[in-house]
């Protein structure tokens, strides 16, 4: 209430059907529950008094806790009511560990959010939600308040949370409020300041659902980020990530995409990771994770939950721009998520995850160390034949084999659309075509 206050002059009756009437042009005609959240010893009666006639709970904390207290209730809230249900929040303080622990939440329970504010609406890098409105046009909406013909609705609370004091009256509630015993325990004992992010314990890899046990399973791997350790036999890399998620009771088909610049990938590795049907996307350094976060959203939309979805990333793992846009996905349709990384990032990530790994962890899983590092010899890396894809994500050109996908990396058609030359003896020393300007002489007197 203090972000988003009632207009001086306005009946604060008209605010219930105000929101339901919002509601009800987008089609939610279900029960609401309203809890208004301030200082209420600076609020007035007459508002006090039309608020808790049309229903709505009011709440007494000190500033600085509302934004804790508010998010603590809703935690509680989501634990009474599963969904499909839906949550509105009128808030200018969402940002922050507000929204990075109800995006980890929703993840992994989705409700339907909407949220008001009173600055101008703008689109939150981590939550998604399906209407955002300005206070002012939401108190906007048509409708008749309703008449009060017995005083206070029965539903109406006044709640103290310093001291865990409620009532249904208004003067019971005032008294309290002005009493020693409140101002002491306020002063003492006030609401947690800090927002308990209550996702910070999810750290552990969790046993398949059913749902997702026997559900697809897509694996984009960065292999700047996560090489294949030298001496490593690469055929060895499908076998890993699926015995790891055997362990976990996944058994659903796995399709693994690696994406790398084909210039920095030893051929046995392609061949060999081609022959176990992963397959290779070139790509290149500027646009590595957009190849990566486009390969995801064409997946998705083959492929609807219940889906999993393998990140191996040290970027997308510990930052929270690159993984904004897949933790936004995962919103919208409860994919599953697993990530593998290098090094364990310094943060939690804001994506929610039923398993982690540590890329070298992971490679040692079907195999025991000393049988799979060894250095491979030239007739060891005769692999099987190709039955992974080679994809050129700059041209959008797929290829069955290597030999293929090596003529398009040279040709002239792949030059013009990376939009450089390859920087040979022959370019460097070519003559310059077209209009250049002169160089310049600079002398020093």
């Amino acid at each position: 209430m203090k972000d988003c206050p009632i207009p001086e002059g306005y009946d604060a009756r008209r605010v219930r059907p105000s929101m339901e009437r919002a509601f009800e042009k987008i089609g939610y005609t279900g029960p609401v529950s309203i809890t208004a959240y301030g200082n209420q010893t600076q609020t007035p009666d007459h508002h006090l008094l039309a608020l808790s006639s049309t229903g709505v709970a009011v709440v007494h904390t000190i500033v600085e806790s509302t934004r804790s207290v508010m998010y603590r209730d809703m935690v509680e809230w989501r634990g009474q009511n599963p969904p499909p249900a839906t949550m509105m929040i009128i808030s200018d303080q969402v940002e922050g560990d507000f929204s990075w622990d109800l995006a980890r939440l929703q993840q992994r329970t989705r409700y339907d959010l909407f949220q008001a504010n009173s600055m101008k609406s703008r689109d939150d890098l981590l939550l998604v939600y399906y209407a955002n409105w300005r206070w002012e046009q939401l108190l906007g909406e048509e409708g008749t308040p309703p008449l009060v013909t017995c005083g206070l609705s029965s539903a109406a609370v006044f709640y103290c949370k310093s001291c865990n004091f409620d009532c249904k009256s208004l003067k019971k509630f005032r008294k309290h409020l002005s009493s020693y015993k409140h101002g002491m325990e306020e002063a003492i004992n006030p609401p947690d300041k800090q927002l308990l992010c209550v996702t910070k314990a999810w750290a552990r890899n969790y046993p398949a659902t059913p749902e997702n046990a026997t559900a697809k399973i897509h694996v984009l791997w960065d292999m700047k980020d996560c090489p294949i350790p030298e001496g490593y036999d690469a055929r060895r890399v499908r076998p890993s990530i699926e015995r790891a998620l055997k362990e976990l009771s996944y058994t659903g088909p796995v399709s693994i995409t690696a994406f790398a610049d084909q210039k920095q990938t030893p051929v046995h590795h392609l061949l060999a990771l081609s022959s176990t049907g992963v397959d290779f996307s070139h790509t290149l350094p500027w646009v590595h994770y957009s190849r990566m976060i486009t390969d995801f959203e064409i997946w998705t939309k083959d492929n609807p939950a219940p889906a999993s979805i393998m990140i191996i990333s040290d970027e997308v793992a510990s930052s929270k721009d690159r993984s904004t846009l897949i933790c936004r996905k995962l919103q919208e349709s409860n994919y599953n998520c697993f990530l593998a990384y290098s090094v364990r990032p310094f943060e939690m990530p804001v994506l929610v995850t039923s398993a982690e790994w540590l890329w070298d962890n992971l490679l040692a899983v079907s195999e025991t160390k000393r049988n799979i590092l060894h250095k491979c010899s030239e007739s060891e890396r005769v692999v099987a034949a190709s039955t992974g894809m080679f994809c050129c994500t700059l041209c959008l050109c797929d290829c069955k084999s290597l030999d293929d996908f090596n003529k398009h990396l040279a040709s002239k058609d792949h030059t013009q659309e990376v939009g450089y030359p390859p920087k040979t003896k022959r370019t460097r020393n070519a003559p310059r075509k077209g209009f250049l300007p002169r160089s310049l002489r600079f002398t020093r007197r």
